[in-house]
This record gives structure tokens, sequence and C-alpha cells, in this order.
């Protein structure tokens, strides 16, 4: 029996010829993840261990993101702690506050992650990465620890459920609606510990922005990780900024699945995931006119310049409800560059958005638009569990940016067709 897209790159990590689903082995790792919620914990462990330098400062990568710029003097600790780790390892790959983005769409634009990689990173996201053919994990901050020390983690090889694409997308709908609709399919705990591995003649109808956000959603599925083949336009993405070497993975033809799920993106509504579970999903029409008081247009998911052009589409000329918060958070700097140069800032400030630096900060309820009792927002984040953004009253509907865009000037859920 042949091997995985993710059998084969973890195989090769591993210096074994072939792995199966259940062995354990021990990989090494090309990239090693962490924020500033989850690396404090890691160099706590890093140091009680005994450890002085990291394996490799260069394959490091700390990002300030979650609770930057720094709400409170919490944070401010936090923060300073990786700070000072980074400065004495000589971590190559530090980004604080004003170079600094959300992590998972700051790794692959800055090119410090490639097809082939092995990545594991201390935040559930660092799945993203399968978009461009890597296997790419989320860990404990203790397994960061040792990732950080020796260069290498424990894995249990996951066996596969093969995700099949049929057909192109259709006009307003994005790889958000794939990855909601997927979920709604097989549910929250459908891929539990699994790899999904999408294939079919629809894979090349996704953009790379899509395809990060299918990835990124991955574990919301309860997946180990998300992968994608590497076809054209995965090279030409990382064409000018991935500088190691392409290393190109493709899953024999008698690769052993345990389940295939068809999807036929021709058919594919506009999609929305409604409290509390990113599996409770219904098309747009069907939630259509439910109210609300907050939009957030961002997050490693849907925070990339392509999300942005297309919320801003929508935005343009019109104005955000009132009684509607509207939240707009570029990805990354160069992202936010881009609104600034292509005039979307403007269309954003002149709807009655809110821009913000790069920061994680609502996704988790951390600050930038926390919930209060009682209210409800549509956000492009990745997860819309009970207070998730806020207080534990609060709902959070899951959404692609056109259809948040659209509930901002609607001041409920509303199809973006409609306007």
């Amino acid at each position: 029996m042949g091997m995985t897209m993710t059998q084969k790159i973890l195989a090769a990590h591993a210096g074994l010829e072939r792995v199966k689903a259940g062995d354990l082995i021990e990989a090494k790792l090309d990239i090693v993840l962490g924020n500033d919620v989850t690396t404090p914990v890691a160099i706590d462990v890093f140091e009680k261990a005994g450890f002085e330098r990291v394996f490799d400062p260069e394959k490091i990568v700390i990002t300030l993101d979650h609770y930057t710029p720094c709400k409170d003097i919490k944070s401010a600790q936090l923060c300073k702690r990786a700070r000072d780790f980074a400065r004495i390892q000589g971590v190559t790959h530090f980004y604080d506050v004003g170079a600094v983005g959300i992590e998972h769409a700051l790794l692959p634009e800055q090119g410090i992650v490639g097809p082939g990689d092995c990545v594991v990173g201390a935040d559930s996201h660092t799945c993203t990465y399968g978009a461009l053919g890597a296997f790419s994990t989320g860990v404990g901050s203790t397994d960061m620890a040792a990732g950080m020390a020796s260069g290498e983690n424990w894995f249990r090889v996951p066996s596969a459920i093969r995700v099949t694409l049929k057909g192109k997308l259709q006009p307003y709908v994005s790889g958000k609606d794939v990855i909601l609709h997927l979920i709604g399919m097989i549910g929250v705990d459908g891929a539990l510990y699994k790899s999904l591995e999408f294939a079919g003649e629809g894979v090349a109808s996704l953009s790379m922005d899509d395809r990060f956000t299918i990835a990124n959603m991955a574990i919301e599925a309860g997946g180990k990780n998300g992968i994608f083949p590497v076809d054209e336009r995965t090279l030409e993405y990382v064409r000018d900024r991935f500088h190691r070497p392409v290393k190109v993975y493709e899953a024999d033809p008698d690769a052993e699945y345990e389940r295939e799920v068809v999807i036929d993106l021709d058919r594919l509504r506009p999609t929305v995931a409604l409290p509390h579970l990113p599996s409770n999903t219904r098309t747009v029409d069907e939630a259509a006119g439910i109210p609300i008081q907050q939009v957030v247009i961002g997050s490693c998911t849907n925070g990339r310049i392509s999300d942005l052009r297309a919320a801003a589409t929508i935005l343009k000329g019109r104005h955000v409800a009132e009684g509607v918060r509207c939240i707009v958070i570029p990805a990354t700097q160069r992202v936010y560059l881009q609104c600034v140069e292509e005039g979307l800032s403007q269309v954003f400030i002149e709807a009655g958005c809110a821009v913000s630096t790069p920061t994680c900060g609502p996704c988790l309820g951390g600050h930038m638009g926390c919930l209060a009792d009682g209210e409800r927002a549509v956000a492009t984040t990745n997860r819309n569990f009970v207070g998730r953004m806020g207080h534990v009253k609060s709902e959070v509907i899951l959404a692609s940016p056109t259809v948040a865009a659209a509930s901002a000037v609607r001041g409920c859920v509303a199809s973006p067709e409609l306007l």
C-alpha cells in the first residue's frame, strides 16, 4: 500500500523509507513557531529542563501578534519575556510591533515556510501551511520547547481523509465557504487526528489565499493537518520568496484513505456557521436576517489582501448600518500598506469601519473588539465557541469577507448578491 502526501513528508523527515498510519516516529523539524501567548510558557519549560541554546536560531520563529500592541501589563510582561529570549538566542525570525503580522499569514508571506517542510507551532492554526504542500500542525508549549531544544518532535502518523473537489468556485463563493461546508458535512471531530488531503480538478480554481483559509481551519474538523498538492500556482507563490530547496511530495496512486468526501464547487453557496460550533452551518440564504452588533474582517483565516479587496468591493460607496461596529484588521504590515496604496483603507474608513494594525485581538476575545453580554458578531475568524470573542452570552457567526461586509451594511446576516 502506498503513502499519502503527509505520510511521505513525515517519512522523509524521520529518515525512513516508509511509514503507515499509527506509527510513532521522531521527525526533524524545519520550523518551530510560537507567539506572545505560547512562547513564554515554552521558554519556562526550556529553561527548567536545563537547555541553554536553541538547536538553530534560524529555524525558530516568534511572533508577538495575539495581545499586541500590548493591551495591559500582563501582556506586556509576556512580550518582554519572549523579546528577551529572542535577543539572547539570536532568533532570526522575530517579529515585534511595527513589523509583526498575524503569524499564519506572515510566515508564508515572508517565505519562511514552503513545500515539503515539517513545521510545528504552539498555535492550533499552524496547519495553515498545508496550503503550500507542507506538513504543519499545532502543538503544545511543551512540545514547542522540545522542538526549540532538539529540532525534533514525536508524532503518531495520521490516517487520512481524501477531500475531492469538483468544478470551480462561483461568484461570491470562496475558500471560507468550502471549509465551512466541509466541517458542516463531517463535524468538528470528523477528522480527529487525521490528515485532510485535498485533491481533484477543483483545486485548480482555488487561489493560494483560498487554500490558506481551508488548510487553516482543518483543525476545526479535528484534523491533525490539512494539505494541498503542489501545483504551478503553489510554485509561483513561493518562487520569489522561499529560498530553501522546494521539495514536492505526491500521494501514491494506491495511498490508503479512511474515506473520501466529494464537494461540488459548482453548487456551493455562501455559507455561515451559526453559534456555537464551526459545524453548525447554513447557507447565507437560510441565515439571512439574523441581527448583529459587530463585524470583524481579518484574522489568520481571512485577513489577506484578497480578503480585504473582496470586502472593500462590497463596502465601497456604502456605509455600515447604524448600531453596528465594523472592525477591519489587515493580517500583516505588507497587507496594511497594500490597503493604503490601493485605496482600500479609505473605502473602509468612509464606510464607517475601524481599521487596526495587525493583531489577533478580537478573534480570541483578547482586545480590539470584545463582545458584551447578548451581543452577536459576524466574523471572518475561525472559531465561534461559547465566549470565544468575549462574554459567555455573546455569539459569533463565522462567514467569508463578502458575507461579513454585506452583513455590516445590512445590520444583519446578509448575502452580498442582494446588495
